[in-house]
């Protein structure tokens, strides 16, 4: 194993940390801190992985969709379509982006547990691929809106299979208590599909689900391919309706710190593949279209962020506060989940590491912390330090909280660095404030 957690990051000949062939500390220079900082190769060859193993386990009958949740900007829709990707929404702002960068609707899935009104008519305007269908309301609303605009709009179920993935309860979706989707163990599920195949204006296509994050375990993707499935057969019991996709989600899981050990992308398609198989050919099932959706998987390790370290607190025999110039507002992971991290010093990224320390961010909240105990060398004031693999749910959860700007972004490859998204002013912070006259 490398040097550091993750293997795409290196060491160049100044002894600074590199990112797609970018040295750190040039990087905050020229683009100040905090700073996002994204490896563009990293991202393609992530991308490939998915594309090729699909083509390669699969015989190419499926398509992987990149999850935009987890990180979504037009530079990065554009890299994503570019190898092959579709693209998985959730809002009417993420299809705006897809559009924006130029994304071919007819590689888009539009999911979300509560679409408004406006949303579905985006959706049906833009000509997407496939509405992901969360509940009954929405079936009929959607029902409602095609059929005033002529047209039939094709359409998945979102499922609960039931699965316990071994995850954060946050982000377990899976299982019959989460705000998403339909049961299959209620009836709640095949009652739904009955409908849909009624109404008028949508047509069942396809049945999707979606097991968890952050998943090192083939066995669920797995367990949830033959459950889908099981539920596919009762579908064409009940209705006749043979399903044409398979959607399974996304969740693989990434290394955030040594102890992980995630699957080969490529291991864990060629499993799903074989499972899909085995359970179609039991049913007498054609087999679907497949769709998988890596997010986290294909932007996280590609990810660093760079902090200028400020004061360094040391409370004897308690702990030592290392503060930076980020915080919550712009990864606000650890205070929701506790999520694990590791860092390195940018300008002694393999300087041996000491004594622990608590790397605290600026924001007003005594929780407002990035990593606890994590072992560092001796850090000082001024200090470019850089927290590694935050290209997932870093800047896509980030707020202004404090009127904190949200940082730029830059994406690096063979030594140049672009800048994605420029980081936001004060003026940014009070352009949608009004006041009233009267005040």
């Amino acid at each position: 194993m490398s040097a550091f957690v993750l293997d795409d990051l290196a060491v160049n000949e100044r002894g600074n940390l590199s990112i797609g062939g970018c040295d750190a500390a040039d990087l905050a220079r020229e683009f100040g801190t905090p700073l996002y900082v994204l490896d563009e190769g990293t991202i393609r060859k992530n991308c490939r992985r998915y594309v090729d193993s699909i083509r390669t386990h699969y015989a190419g009958r499926g398509l992987a969709l990149y999850a935009s949740k987890a990180l979504c900007t037009t530079a990065l829709l554009k890299v994503a379509a570019s190898e092959g990707m579709g693209v998985d929404v959730v809002s009417g702002g993420e299809l705006f982006t897809a559009i924006r960068a130029g994304v071919d609707p007819k590689t888009v899935f539009f999911h979300g547990n509560n679409k408004t009104p406006e949303e579905l008519e985006a959706a049906l305007a833009a000509g997407v691929r496939r509405i992901v269908a969360d509940n009954a309301l929405e079936v009929e609303r959607l029902s409602a809106l095609a059929a005033a605009r002529g047209k039939v709009a094709d359409i998945s179920l979102r499922i609960k299979p039931g699965i316990e993935a071994h995850t954060h309860d946050f982000v377990k979706t899976g299982q019959i208590d989460s705000k998403f989707g339909v049961a299959i163990e209620t009836g709640e599920a095949l009652a739904l599909a009955a409908k849909a195949a009624a109404l008028p204006g949508v047509r069942l296509v396809g049945i999707h689900c979606h097991i968890g994050s952050q998943i090192f375990d083939v066995d669920p993707f797995l367990e949830a391919a033959r459950v889908m499935l099981d539920f596919a057969a009762q579908v064409r019991g009940r209705t006749g309706i043979v399903l044409e996709e398979l959607n399974l989600g996304g969740g693989f899981g990434i290394r955030y710190i040594e102890e992980h050990d995630p699957v080969d992308f490529g291991a864990y398609i060629e499993a799903i593949a074989g499972a899909v198989r085995a359970k179609c050919a039991e049913h007498g099932l054609p087999e679907p279209f497949l769709c998988l959706e890596p997010g986290r998987s294909i932007v996280a390790s590609a990810g660093v962020t760079l902090y200028t370290v400020g004061p360094v607190k040391t409370i004897p025999e308690i702990r030592t506060y290392v503060a930076v110039d980020g915080g919550m507002y712009e990864n606000p992971r650890y205070a929701l989940y506790g999520s694990p991290y590791d860092a390195v010093l940018a300008e002694r990224p393999l300087a041996p590491r000491t004594a622990p320390v608590t790397i605290a961010g600026k924001c007003c909240e005594s929780g407002d912390l990035i990593q606890e105990n994590l072992m560092m060398p001796e850090v000082r004031t001024g200090d470019l330090l850089a927290v590694l693999a935050t290209g997932a749910y870093n800047y896509s959860m980030a707020g202004n909280y404090n009127r904190n700007p949200r940082p730029a972004m830059v994406l690096c490859r063979d030594g140049k660095a672009r800048l994605v998204v420029r980081r936001e002013t004060f003026e940014d912070l009070v352009r949608c404030d009004v006041v009233p006259d009267d005040l």
